[in-house]
């Protein structure tokens, strides 16, 4: 996990001032440990004590997004962003449509059809996105 300190420099090697809440919002993004919805780190923040209003926290995400420090998945049944830390690592994550719990997936599964596409296709991929939407296994046992 980062440190404030950690914050303190991410955020001056992308020419951002280190602001209490762009550390705050790093923070809770980081210790959620999943993607999280602008207004779930916003309560969160709140709950904390952090004075913030919604809006802040989306301008603050804007900009991360914008540096590359944090990235945004939109969860299409919902119309919802889901921010996190954007740790370089290329991830896919499966949602539960009734308890949303979300689950990351190891590896990628479309790289091997991803090399297929471009050789048949003379089509240079640059990124793709696959979401999966189910039942975890709680849900799934009818155990929520």
């Amino acid at each position: 996990m980062l440190e404030v300190k950690g914050y303190k420099d991410l955020l001056k090697k992308e020419n951002l001032r280190n602001t209490k809440h762009r550390n705050s919002i790093l923070e809770v993004i980081e210790q959620c440990g999943q993607p999280i919805t602008a207004d779930s780190i916003y309560l969160k923040l709140k709950e904390q004590g952090v004075s913030i209003s919604l809006s802040t926290v989306y301008r603050v995400l804007d900009t991360l997004i914008g540096k590359g420090l944090v990235v945004k998945t939109s969860v299409t049944d919902e119309n919802k962003g889901l921010y996190e830390i954007n740790s370089m690592e290329h991830k896919h994550h499966l949602l539960c449509v009734k308890c949303r719990k979300m689950l990351s997936v190891d590896g990628c599964p479309l790289e091997d059809y991803e090399r297929e596409l471009e050789q048949k296709l003379g089509f240079s991929i640059k990124g793709h996105r696959l979401e999966m939407f189910g039942l975890c296994d709680k849900c799934k046992d009818g155990d929520t």
